[in-house]
């Protein structure tokens, strides 16, 4: 049964403080294995303004805001900090580097588009044969991994096998409603975490775990989850908005979130069965404050609940995602409206939240 919640907060808002946030991060390179960068601006972002602020051996960075109630919950918020990109294998001639994807990423979407190498941003392109160019015959293996190439500069010194690479795309708004970039999974949960952070309510010690190598097998959620051992665990990402028209023209009835439908709450997905106890509460408070959101279709992926909700004795696990579209390529697509519906559920949802929601048995 729906259970209706007396709205006790004003909404918080995106606005132009919070979508510069998401510009510096989306620009950072961070991939795998690499989150130096991101990491650095979430410090800097929350130095002075968490209680606690710690990285482990495995890079996570870990900030802790104290509940100023007594035994308050243990809520732990998790987004990740990597992005899928590259890494360079081996070097075939002067400018020219074999390489290999970090991460999900289709080779078919790759030939032309422009990367950034290395500390430095060192620019470079990925390159693949012309297709007027190909021997007959051959057209289906053109855009393979073993046939495109990473071409910098024949003078560039600077370059070496092992470095990595990141798309080079910048940015941007797409008029007023949207807004263009790269690693917005998981970038849009970064940037919310740091404003929860910021904004953190006194009923609840929010642990805010930015986590690293999510894109290749949610490792470091794993590590986090067994150091801190919330009470409940709450995994904030972007997840595929699969809403364009099927290529026959029908409804595409698979994988459907949608752009402008809200903030996806999931059931189940190829890693986690959900606390249905914490998508009941997600749902009631989105209906109780008028916050528009949807359910994402049970299919295969995960996210950093797959680890979370198995640590030790096993944790309350709920994810939540700004649908985008175009994961995991040079750029994506978010609506501005998701993000804030996105913010405000989780804002709420940590302002209500009691250990009563998940005492006692599973249902």
């Amino acid at each position: 049964m729906a259970k209706t919640f007396n709205p006790i907060m004003a909404l918080p808002e995106i606005g132009a403080a919070q979508i510069e946030l998401l510009e510096k991060l989306s620009n950072a390179s961070g991939v795998s294995g690499d989150e130096t960068a991101v990491r650095r601006i979430v410090r800097e972002a929350l130095s002075g303004i968490a209680d606690e602020l710690t990285t482990d051996v495995m890079g996570n960075l870990i900030a802790v805001k104290k509940a100023k109630t007594e035994n308050a919950p243990r809520v732990m918020i998790a987004a990740h900090m990597d992005e899928v990109g590259f890494m360079l294998n081996h070097k075939e001639s002067d400018g020219i580097f074999r390489f290999a994807t970090v991460g999900g990423i289709d080779p078919r979407a790759l030939a032309g588009k422009a990367v950034r190498i290395g500390k430095n941003g060192v620019p470079g392109v990925i390159g693949a044969c012309p297709i007027h160019l190909s021997p007959r015959g051959e057209l289906e293996n053109i855009l393979t991994l073993n046939s495109l190439r990473i071409d910098v500069s024949p003078e560039v010194s600077e370059v070496e096998v092992g470095e990595y690479a990141v798309f080079a795309t910048q940015f941007k708004r797409l008029g007023e409603i949207s807004l263009l970039g790269k690693a917005f999974d998981n970038r849009i949960g970064v940037a919310t975490l740091i404003e929860l952070v910021k904004n953190a309510p006194e009923n609840v010690e929010l642990i805010a775990a930015f986590t690293v190598q999510e894109e290749v097998g949610l490792r470091g959620a794993k590590a986090v989850a067994y150091r801190m051992n919330p009470d409940a665990a709450f995994v904030i990402d972007c997840t595929p908005a699969n809403d364009q028209p099927a290529y026959d023209g029908s409804e595409n009835v698979a994988y459907k979130s949608k752009l402008d439908e809200g903030p996806a709450i999931y059931v189940m997905d190829g890693r986690t069965l959900y606390d249905r106890r914490l998508v009941r509460y997600f749902s009631d408070l989105g209906d109780s404050y008028g916050i528009r959101y949807q359910y994402r279709q049970p299919q295969p992926g995960g996210t950093d609940a797959g680890p979370i909700h198995l640590t030790k004795e096993g944790i309350p696990t709920l994810s939540l995602s700004v649908p985008g579209r175009y994961a995991h390529t040079a750029a994506m697509v978010i609506r501005i409206a998701d993000w804030q519906g996105y913010y405000r559920l989780l804002a709420v949802a940590l302002r209500h939240f009691s250990l009563d929601l998940i005492s006692g048995e599973r249902e």
